[in-house]
């Protein structure tokens, strides 16, 4: 076989694995073109046109994985789907010897599996080829995307906003922190059951990059202390995909957490986020889910317009992205 077309080892990993990889700019600007695609979803020349994308989905997903299929047909790809039973992943086959095939057939792939993040990176390596984390264990980088989109959108600036999580501190909230880590003056308060922090890298890293914007982040594990101003209340359902908690009673444990009307009622204009999917009378109230000052229906109708402009982003840094220089075809 000619040696132009044999395989000579990983490349560097590429794509968006997590938002604290990304500057602050950038993470702000992958906002602001989430909010113009929302408002004109043809605000675009069909940058992936000519290209195939796979989109991966071994765990269920309804708002991720139809607006990264979506999105990648309006921006000009043709997607190739598979669910968690499609791919021999599920007979035994390595992640790396997947990731070597998968690379010598698509442009990109987006990757939402059962295993930790640094799958995702090796899926990139092995295939030469821009991997995006549409939801690994560590993090949720497109959804934190998705919800600084949905804050620009109700807002205009975000600049100083200040946000209440209550839940947690699981893969959304992560990305949530590497997000408003970006916003100039914003100022962030996780409240999380004792024993379901953040983890603490990920809290320290994000505060660590916080500061250099002039923005705060902060954990309380007791509801009764929260901050005197709040702007959005943020929760996500308790029980995550995928995941099972040790403690049988852990729902009296996430009971305090609970969002309700009488909570929203300390801070009459603040407005409300929801990651869906919601388990009314869990983590929130149906009148608040439902309420007049809910974004949780635009925050989710967001996603398509945060898939694109996360697809056009990866595209654009992916080089010549229109060559398959046959590195990857030696399957032997």
């Amino acid at each position: 076989m000619d040696n132009d077309f044999a395989w000579s080892g990983p490349d560097p990993a590429r794509g968006l694995f997590s938002l604290a990889e990304l500057e602050p700019a950038v993470i702000r600007e992958l906002a602001a073109r989430s909010v113009e695609l929302f408002r004109d979803g043809n605000a675009h020349d069909r940058p992936l046109s000519g290209r195939v994308a796979g989109v991966l989905f071994t765990k269920t997903s309804t708002r991720t994985r139809t607006a990264f299929t979506v999105g990648a047909i309006r921006l000009g790809a043709v997607p190739v789907t598979y669910g968690p039973q499609d791919l021999q992943l599920n007979t035994g086959e390595s992640v790396a010897d997947t990731g070597r095939v998968l690379g010598s057939m698509l442009d990109l792939l987006v990757a939402r599996t059962s295993g930790p993040l640094a799958e995702l990176r090796q899926l990139s390596r092995q295939g030469g080829l821009p991997v995006i984390n549409a939801m690994a264990a560590e993090e949720h980088p497109t959804q934190g995307v998705t919800d600084l989109a949905t804050l620009h959108l109700a807002l205009g600036d975000p600049a100083g906003v200040s946000v209440l999580y209550m839940g947690e501190g699981n893969n959304t909230a992560v990305a949530l922190a590497h997000a408003l880590a970006a916003v100039p003056g914003a100022r962030v308060s996780f409240c999380t059951p004792p024993g379901y922090e953040l983890p603490v890298g990920e809290l320290a890293r994000a505060s660590r990059r916080a500061a250099a914007v002039g923005a705060t982040l902060e954990e309380v594990h007791d509801p009764a202390h929260l901050p005197d101003r709040v702007d959005v209340v943020y929760t996500t359902r308790w029980q995550t995909t995928g995941t099972s908690k040790p403690d049988p009673d852990w729902r009296e444990t996430f009971r305090p957490f609970h969002v309700d009307a009488s909570l929203m009622g300390r801070w009459p204009e603040a407005l409300f986020l929801h990651d869906l999917p919601a388990h009314r009378g869990d983590e929130v109230a149906g009148e608040v889910l439902d309420g007049p000052r809910s974004l949780a229906w635009t925050q989710a109708a967001m996603k398509l317009a945060g898939a694109m402009a996360v697809l056009e982003w990866v595209s654009g840094r992916d080089g010549d992205a229109d060559t398959k220089n046959g590195r990857n075809t030696d399957m032997r």
